[in-house]
């Protein structure tokens, strides 16, 4: 039984010596990583500094009227410059984001078939679903026979007296000739 427990005293204490080693190195890691960060931060800070030192010269202002205007036409023309070289860029960066779009869409294609997700079935009423979409301010009752078109009985005389007409033919045939004429002024018009 002593050995049990000196077995388990002794996996306490390893793993208490694992769990600081584990702390030490993370510590150090950090440590590591904050350096590299900092060193980073100055490169870019230097190398900002030479960008700008290269490219922006500092700027001497003359005394005369004439000289500064010179000046100015300069600032102008290089302002033009870039300004051509951002829209080339830009032109550029557009074309570049249309064709991987284009290509995404093209290796979307080949793969084939995509997965549609499962979707759940909702039971919802037309007027949940009008609240749902417009919100709770709105109180909307949904009544489907309020739209329904009403049906007059004259109308449906009208359409029983086009049907007992009969086939278009036979009218056409008694009207043609004299004789059909004849009954045209006979009966008072082109009804028969």
């Amino acid at each position: 039984m002593s050995t049990t427990l000196f077995h388990i005293g002794g996996l306490q204490k390893r793993k208490r010596a694992i769990t600081a080693r584990r702390q030490h190195l993370k510590s150090v890691m950090l440590q590591i990583a904050a350096t590299e960060l900092e060193k980073e931060a100055s490169a870019k800070e230097q190398e900002k500094a030479n960008y700008l030192a290269e490219h922006c010269p500092p700027l001497h202002l003359p005394g005369s009227m004439q000289d500064l205007q010179e000046l100015c036409k300069k600032l102008h023309a290089k302002i033009e410059q870039v300004d051509e070289e951002r829209y080339d860029t830009e032109i550029k960066l557009q074309k570049t984001t249309k064709e991987l779009e284009d290509l995404s869409q093209k290796l979307f294609d080949l793969r084939g078939k995509f997965k549609r997700p499962p979707l759940r079935r909702v039971r919802m009423s037309a007027d949940a679903m009008l609240r749902a979409l417009l919100g709770s301010k709105h109180k909307v009752c949904m009544d489907l026979r309020a739209n329904l078109k009403q049906v007059k009985k004259e109308d449906t005389e009208k359409e029983k007296d086009l049907r007992d007409v009969g086939d278009w033919r036979k009218n056409i045939e008694e009207k043609s000739g004299m004789e059909g004429r004849k009954k045209m002024f006979e009966t008072g018009g082109g009804e028969s």
